[in-house]
């Protein structure tokens, strides 16, 4: 296990876009200059913080893995697939609130993918957190 939490970080480093900015739509409009750009930087963007999403997902697996074959008692598993199929589902409806309130304009689509970069950075931090 030791090694697995050195190796860890690294392998997330080149996954992880400008962590310590929250907004994707921000990051993206500098430099660039229409929507259609700012959308497919956005776009980008969850998709590599999907990847990492995945990655981290795949880490706490491992670790709740070994957790319950120590313990002999199979809940880490189970509780962290409870955990994201929840967090999904809240992903899903906050930003298609988020969505909602650009009331079908054309920034609504750059709004929700924002939204889902946003939550999906946070997930990874959290996924890694729970991770001894």
């Amino acid at each position: 296990m030791t090694a697995f939490r050195l190796t860890l970080p690294l392998l997330l480093v080149p996954l992880l876009p400008a962590a310590a900015s929250a907004d994707a739509a921000l990051e993206c409009s500098r430099g660039l200059g229409s929507q259609v750009e700012i959308a497919d930087c956005v776009a980008a963007a969850e998709a590599t913080v999907d990847e990492t999403v995945n990655a981290a997902l795949g880490f706490a697996k491992e670790a709740a893995q070994e957790l319950d074959g120590v313990t002999g008692r199979p809940v880490s598993v189970p509780a962290l697939e409870a955990s994201q199929v929840a967090w999904a589902a809240y992903r899903d409806a906050q930003c298609d609130y988020i969505g909602a309130t650009y009331g079908g304009g054309s920034g609504s689509g750059i709004a929700i993918r924002s939204c889902r970069v946003a939550l999906g950075r946070a997930r990874v931090a959290e996924l890694m957190a729970s991770i001894p």
